[in-house]
């Protein structure tokens, strides 16, 4: 039953909370809906294609410095190494701004994946998707924010082995965080694996409108095998010397990506599988160039 009350001499309805609720509930409902409606807009899927081009000129590029290493040069083998390969080109200011926009609409879409798309899927598996799209958001975020640290003159590409030292040190320290640094090492390693599978299996293909011409639907598949069994096994070398270095209370052996390269350089014919690393690497940046076209993205 409802209640009643004097509000200014006027007799009043005090159940009319439970409508401004019905209200406020509309209002966030068209409010997601125009976000999801900006989200789907056919400019934002062109930016956010390009978004998988950048990833794949940096990915090159890293490939690049890789073999770089293996024949005795100088570089700095990981994707702050690589935006400044970037920044130093002749266009450089006007590519590194253009990357971080294509970037941030593709780490946007990836959102507004976790949060809008495969709502009609089991529970299971819509968890999956939902938390596969926001780790992806999360890694062309950090992309953006590297490319815009180099656009504003902030970044740099130097001592990034200190660097990831330095924070495996201080994350020691703090409370919890060895515990924390394995877990983060061991999914870093198993990330790595799960692209090496998906290179293996073949199953980065359900992601592509695959091209009609067997000679191209091939040329593809050798490049997606290639690359994603390459990014695999840097991910995974990485995240094992992250586990290796918390366990062993050797934050200098935490080198990221890297210093996980310059250590494989180091081992017993570790020039070749350097060099094979790189050109999987470059394998998987023409790809995901390839993926900037063939990605399915529709809804």
């Amino acid at each position: 039953m409802a209640r009643w009350g004097l509000c200014g001499g006027h007799t009043i309805c005090a159940s009319l909370a439970p409508a401004k609720g019905t209200v406020i509930k509309r209002e966030l409902k068209q409010a997601a809906d125009a976000a999801e409606d900006v989200t789907n807009s056919r400019a934002l899927e062109l930016l956010a294609r390009a978004g998988f081009a950048a990833s794949g000129v940096l990915h090159f590029l890293i490939g690049a410095i890789a073999i770089r290493l293996a024949m005795g040069g100088a570089g700095n083998a990981d994707f702050s190494g690589a935006v400044a390969e970037l920044a130093s080109q002749p266009a450089g200011p006007f590519l590194l701004w253009a990357s971080f926009a294509a970037c941030a609409a593709l780490a946007i879409w990836q959102a507004s994946d976790a949060i809008f798309d495969y709502n009609r899927l089991p529970t299971k598996k819509k968890a999956a998707e939902k938390g596969k799209a926001a780790a992806q958001c999360l890694v062309f975020a950090g992309f953006a924010l590297t490319l815009a640290a180099f656009a504003m003159g902030t970044g740099s590409g130097n001592d990034n082995r200190q660097k990831a030292s330095d924070l495996t040190l201080t994350v020691m320290k703090a409370p919890g965080g060895v515990a924390l640094l394995v877990l983060v090492g061991a999914g870093i390693a198993i990330t790595g694996a799960v692209y090496a599978i998906r290179g293996i299996k073949k199953s980065f293909e359900k992601h592509l409108v695959m091209p009609s011409s067997p000679q191209a639907r091939t040329a593809v598949t050798v490049l997606g095998v290639a690359g994603y069994v390459a990014k695999g096994a840097v991910l995974l070398l990485t995240g094992l010397l992250i586990v290796i270095a918390t366990l062993s209370a050797h934050p200098e052996n935490s080198t990221g990506l890297d210093g996980g390269l310059k250590a494989l350089r180091d081992q017993p014919f570790g020039v070749y599988l350097l060099a094979a690393v790189g050109a999987g690497l470059i394998c998987y940046g023409v790809y995901m160039v390839v993926r900037a076209k063939l990605a399915k993205m529709s809804r």
